[in-house]
């Protein structure tokens, strides 16, 4: 990524200031060189917004963060006792972490003003559909940038995801747009998570348009239910604009296949269009559906048309089909060619490590970011109708996050796997066999035994290499739940491991 130069901002950070901030304390402070939230990060001239955190609060560093440059400091209100007398002014906010996205945002001269902002949500296939958009709004010749989950693109380019984020932190968001807006881009594709959206990551996107894919428990060790987690994926449509002052709404396009659709449609004021691959229902129709083993053909079909438009998909398994459908119907709703956008989604040949082949076996391997029950679930259901023998799999669970996934995938496993070999997926400083030993038990609890349903090898490599030696022609090796990813994290930190290139080297080891 290009650096910003240091003497030079895009915008004035104290304008996106509260209003409630004195105008004495507004006359202290000056321009920045940058937004820093982690005063490792800090240099001359940047402003340090002090972030309470559960592991970490950002006023213990304040200190830290002017010996190392700050001239201004961002508190949270009642804390100024806390970071006064170091020499610089002190802003007090009701919410720090909304400030910083809201100077961050001013920093940058508010770039996501400039361009039409589209945010994807949903528990599974938020990043499938965003490159989707991307490629729909490329198939009409649309300059466009995206951040995702995997990577991020400004006007072709790519750059790659930092840190395991999904929703990066405001300032990288921020930064990451306007120079999408100085590389010429009109448009903008977010991945947006429920908890980038709950910490106000994604604040001052201005969306334009939003595409909610489904939900399914998850991310419950950090929203406590299943309520709070939808209610944080809805924030994204209550920050969709509604008609008024010559400006027309935004676009809300929504699953009518999921239950939670109706809620997510109850949370805007934009106009909302659903999709659907089985009610005549909703407002665009998925007919004549072809699913095959490298891809899908199907008819969109709007309820007010009469005509239907042809599309193709090269990922299998009708859950594609669906995000396609989103992708397409969302470009279109901004008033794109249909035609021209479905173009660009048959054009799309892939996205990293979603239903990925992996060729040289003498069976099929296909690496995929399954990492939740429902996912699971639909992976093993695409890929049973294009295998003749046996399905095998291999994932774990990550640790420090939910149990419910560990739960959902031991489930999905039992129900739809001939063999699983349950291995390592980020224990961070959970211990593994604690891990596997919690999937297991959800394996038995669903019918399954040990040793002829599923093994416990803890070292993925390894595991990876024991399903190749099991493998039999016409079988096919499923490796998920990392997909893209190029680490393992471990309590001592994270560990390169890419389950492509690790599944590529056993082959070759193997099979020459």
């Amino acid at each position: 990524m290009t650096q910003q130069p240091s003497n030079l901002a895009r915008g004035d950070w104290r304008r996106g200031l509260p209003a409630a901030v004195p105008p004495d304390v507004r006359e202290m402070l000056s321009p920045a060189r940058a937004i820093q939230f982690d005063s490792r990060q800090v240099e001359p001239g940047d402003v340090f917004v002090c972030i309470p955190g559960d592991r970490a609060d950002g006023h213990s560093f304040a200190r830290s963060a002017v010996e190392r440059g700050a001239t201004a400091l961002v508190c949270l209100t009642g804390r100024e006792a806390e970071v006064a007398g170091l020499g610089v002014p002190v802003v007090a906010v009701a919410d720090p972490r909304a400030t910083l996205a809201q100077v961050a945002a001013a920093h940058e001269d508010y770039p996501a003003k400039k361009m039409t902002v589209i945010g994807v949500t949903g528990t599974d296939g938020k990043s499938t559909t965003c490159f989707f958009v991307l490629a729909a709004l490329e198939g009409a010749r649309i300059k466009a940038g995206l951040l995702t989950t995997i990577e991020c693109r400004i006007a072709g380019t790519t750059i790659p995801n930092p840190t395991r984020l999904t929703s990066q932190e405001a300032p990288f968001v921020q930064r990451l747009l306007a120079e999408m807006v100085e590389a010429g881009c009109t448009h903008a594709v977010v991945e947006a998570t429920s908890i980038g959206l709950e910490l106000h990551r994604l604040d001052a996107c201005d969306f334009r348009a939003a595409i909610f894919t489904n939900l399914t428990p998850d991310h419950l060790d950090y929203h406590g239910t299943v309520e709070a987690y939808r209610k944080a994926k809805g924030r994204l449509f209550e920050m969709l604009p509604a008609a008024g002052h010559g400006q027309s709404p935004g676009v809300a396009v929504i699953n009518f296949d999921d239950k939670a659709g109706r809620y997510m449609a109850s949370r805007t004021k934009a106009r909302v269009i659903t999709y659907s691959l089985k009610s005549g229902d909703a407002d665009v129709l998925t007919e004549d559906v072809m699913l095959w083993d490298d891809g899908s053909t199907f008819a969109l079909t709007a309820d007010e048309e009469d005509e239907s438009v042809e599309c193709s998909v090269r990922l299998p398994g009708d859950f594609n089909v669906a995000n396609a459908a989103a992708a397409i119907t969302c470009v279109t709703a901004l008033g794109i060619d249909v035609g021209a956008a479905a173009m660009g989604v048959a054009a799309c040949a892939g996205i990293p490590g979603r239903m990925e082949r992996i060729s040289g076996a003498p069976f099929a391997v296909v690496v995929d970011y399954a990492h939740t029950g429902d996912a699971l679930t639909k992976a093993t259901a695409t890929l049973r109708e294009v295998t003749n023998g046996r399905l095998i799999a291999v994932f774990g669970c990550a640790g420090e996050r939910g149990k419910e996934r560990r739960t959902g995938m031991g489930e999905a496993a039992a129900r739809g796997v001939d063999f699983t070999i349950l291995t390592d997926e980020d224990p961070r400083s959970e211990a593994s066999a604690d891990i596997i030993e919690d999937i297991a038990q959800a394996m038995v609890a669903a019918g399954a035994v040990e040793g002829e349903q599923f093994e416990r090898i803890p070292d993925r490599r390894a595991a990876i290499a024991r399903a190749f030696e099991i493998a039999q022609p016409g079988d096919l090796v499923l490796v998920a739940g990392k997909g893209h990813e190029t680490t393992i994290e471990y309590a001592s930190g994270a560990v390169p491991f890419d389950d492509r290139v690790v599944a590529r080297e056993e082959i070759a080891r193997r099979f020459g």
